[in-house]
């Protein structure tokens, strides 16, 4: 990764931070320990990849400035890293993956116990969509909120379509019912495309639907999001065998230890190598079909690159 890229990184994944502490829910009464509970989550690290995509489709597609869209924005990019995050929680419980460590500290569980680890992860996934219609309903104004209630609709539905049984969601339902058992390569890529793709196709589109986008616009983000999905979770796959714990911050050969099929027992390293930069220049190559401006889609362009091929 460039070193002026590596700044400019660093620079939005701070204020990525900075958007989601600002809808942290408060620590107090007597649900303040499941409340506890959600922000060690939240506030565990990892590459806010889905807020930064999001954020970067609005910037790329954005016609003027918009104080209304961009209030929407924010609370959207926090609901959605609330939604992964509560993927997270759930995908590391003893009755799934039973990972006790994740980005380098003890997972939710671990740390707080099954049951709180259980509904924290619930927790997230409802607070998601409370934070979202609260900011719609108190943060805009009578006329803001008549302007821009399609576009809000239009990101509302997509947002709970990419986390549901036809999202994410239920890719990782797939998932578990699979682990232990052989998957033709269609049966992992499906799983891919929800469990991995539909977070990211849906954090584009989002951007993109708040930015004003059109339909065919919007198609284009949704296949640049999937490929970068998939992309992303084969590299998992490689960094799974050829990492270390350290790097990683969670246990590596898991996929293994739990009897999973992976692109990489299908096909070998190079073979993943090769298919994720097959997926990432047909990502790019649509991204430049949908954005002729280099200057406004470089951001986008060199995040794909970074997130695709990283190391960690």
């Amino acid at each position: 990764m460039k070193k002026e890229f590596s700044l400019e990184l660093r620079e939005r994944t701070e204020e990525c931070e900075a958007v989601l502490r600002r809808f942290l829910p408060r620590e107090e009464g007597m649900q303040a320990q499941v409340i506890r509970a959600v922000n060690y989550s939240l506030l565990a690290g990892g590459k806010r990849l889905r807020p930064l995509l999001m954020h970067a489709s609005y910037v790329l597609l954005m016609r003027t400035e918009d104080t209304g869209a961009e209030r929407l924005l924010r609370a959207f990019m926090a609901a959605m890293e609330m939604i992964h995050t509560f993927s997270l929680c759930h995908d590391d419980l003893p009755c799934m993956d039973g990972d006790r460590y994740r980005r380098g500290q003890e997972s939710t569980w671990f740390r707080f116990g099954e049951d709180m680890g259980t509904l924290a992860g619930d927790a997230l996934s409802l607070y998601a969509f409370q934070l979202v219609s609260g900011t719609f309903q108190r943060e805009l104004g009578a006329a803001e909120r008549e302007r821009l209630s399609g576009r809000f609709v239009r990101a509302l539905f997509r947002l709970s379509e990419c986390s549901g049984i036809d999202g994410m969601l239920g890719g990782q339902a797939v998932d578990v019912e699979k682990t232990g058992k052989p998957l033709t390569e269609a049966e992992l890529l499906f799983i891919y495309r929800l469990k991995t793709g539909a977070l990211c196709a849906g954090a584009l589109e989002i951007g993109g639907m708040l930015a004003g986008a059109s339909e065919q616009e919007v198609c284009l983000l949704r296949e640049i999001g999937e490929q970068v999905g998939i992309a992303f979770q084969i590299q998992d796959d490689i960094l799974d065998e050829t990492s270390t714990e350290e790097e990683l911050g969670k246990p590596i050969h898991s996929d293994a230890g739990n009897g999973k099929t992976t692109y990489v027992r299908l096909h070998g390293i190079e073979g993943a190598e090769q298919e994720v930069r097959r997926l990432s220049e047909e990502a790019l190559s649509r991204l430049r079909a949908l954005s002729p401006s280099e200057n406004r889609r470089a951001f986008l362009e060199e995040l794909i690159r970074y997130l695709i091929h990283r190391k960690s």
